[in-house]
């Protein structure tokens, strides 16, 4: 059998499947797509791009593809304990130049580079029911959710891209429960359909408090996304009612004109994430002719800031090892994991210092967390990325 008459499933129209699907296809196999969704999803919550996931992105030839939607003018503002905002370090003014895109750009940016490879064929509403090998090949059971037809397919290889609860990692790995190390801290983030009320079109709002924050992402030419996080001791409770209802008991007390709006808004959102914080650890991404990439195999989580980064590469280095091994499948997975290896270990680690970042432990971490954040602002301003403002109204 040739390389171009292999076949792999690819499960998950996500980041990490279409990346995946990119790397395949490069490397001369044909890549089928299965998405449990009934369409494409758009939109979505704010992203940074670093240098690693600008890289990623240029290895799979989707750069000229992305949107980056940084401001252009305006800044980060900064509320302090008593509600005053003042200018402050954002998530940009991190080294390396982050872009600022939506997840939904980073997916349409790589759907149109597949489209470019040729067709590939893509079924929504399908997910599979069951895995199973032999030393030729892999046989999937896919289902498909509108009418429950199932039918059994041979594949060459069975890539995982179907996100932090992978069906695929249940089928072919274990339960859940054991590769999912929690968090203890809940995430809900979405669209606004407008800015926070006096502040600036593309200005961004930080309120970090102990063990409860409120992220607003101002971009160039859309309205900004906003990231609610806050810590708890029992995350299962955090579902019992509907998001807002327990949203809005978490940041009692917390007012601002950030929180308000975001609370008001998200009742008529038409899509959220509201979910807890969640890392995969596995001992290894890869069991005979199945592999994991992105969330599914690692999940990095939303603090981390290098999902959507370690996904493109996690495809893009799955072709790369498949192409310089054309006759050893096994030797070509065990190659790429060995190369993702210390990558993924160290952005799962940077992400429990970015936790604090983003929301931290108490009020001993939120004041060391503020006294940095000032050095870092005070710097970023000397040579600032974005044209100066005066205060917010609402601050």
């Amino acid at each position: 059998m040739t390389q171009q008459d292999k076949r792999a499933l690819v499960v998950g129209l996500g980041i990490a499947g279409i990346s995946a699907a990119i790397g395949l296809r490069r490397a001369g196999w044909e890549p089928v797509i299965v998405e449990r969704a009934p369409e494409r999803r758009t939109g979505g919550y704010f992203v940074g791009v670093f240098p690693d996931g600008k890289k990623a992105a240029e290895d799979l030839g989707m750069t000229r593809h992305l949107h980056v939607r940084n401001p252009t003018v305006g800044r980060d503002w900064s509320v302090g304990p008593t509600g005053r905002a003042t200018p402050g370090a954002g998530f940009l003014d991190q080294p390396g130049g982050p872009y600022a895109v939506l997840r939904g750009d980073i997916e349409e940016g790589l759907w149109r580079t597949l489209q470019e490879l040729g067709d590939v064929q893509v079924r929504f509403d399908t997910r599979p029911v069951a895995i199973t090998q032999t030393p030729q090949g892999a046989t999937a059971t896919l289902e498909e959710a509108t009418t429950g037809t199932q039918t059994m397919e041979e594949y060459d290889l069975v890539v995982g891209a179907d996100g932090v609860r992978s069906s695929v990692r249940e089928l072919a790995f274990g339960p859940h429960q054991d590769y999912l190390d929690q968090w203890q801290a809940i995430i809900c983030a979405f669209e606004l359909d407008s800015q926070v009320p006096g502040y600036g079109p593309q200005d961004g709002v930080i309120n970090a408090r102990s063990r409860r924050a409120v992220w607003v992402f101002g971009f160039a030419d859309r309205t900004p996304t906003v990231l609610l996080t806050y810590r708890t001791k029992d995350v299962d409770a955090q579902f019992a009612r509907p998001a807002l209802e327990t949203l809005r008991e978490v940041y009692a007390g917390m007012d601002h004109p950030a929180l308000t709006h975001a609370l008001d808004q998200l009742g008529r959102a038409p899509d959220f994430l509201f979910d807890s914080v969640n890392q995969v650890k596995m001992p290894s991404w890869r069991s005979g002719r199945v592999v994991l990439v992105g969330d599914a195999a690692w999940c990095l989580n939303l603090y981390s800031g290098m999902g959507s980064t370690a996904a493109m590469r996690g495809g893009a280095d799955l072709g790369k090892a498949l192409a310089a091994r054309p006759g050893d499948l096994q030797g070509a997975l065990a190659d790429w994991e060995k190369g993702m290896r210390p990558f993924i270990t160290r952005q799962q680690r940077r992400a429990r210092i970015m936790q604090q970042f983003f929301v931290p432990s108490g009020p001993v971490a939120e004041r060391l967390r503020a006294l940095l954040l000032g050095v870092i602002g005070a710097v970023g301003r000397l040579k600032s990325r974005k044209t100066g403002a005066d205060a917010p109204v609402g601050g």
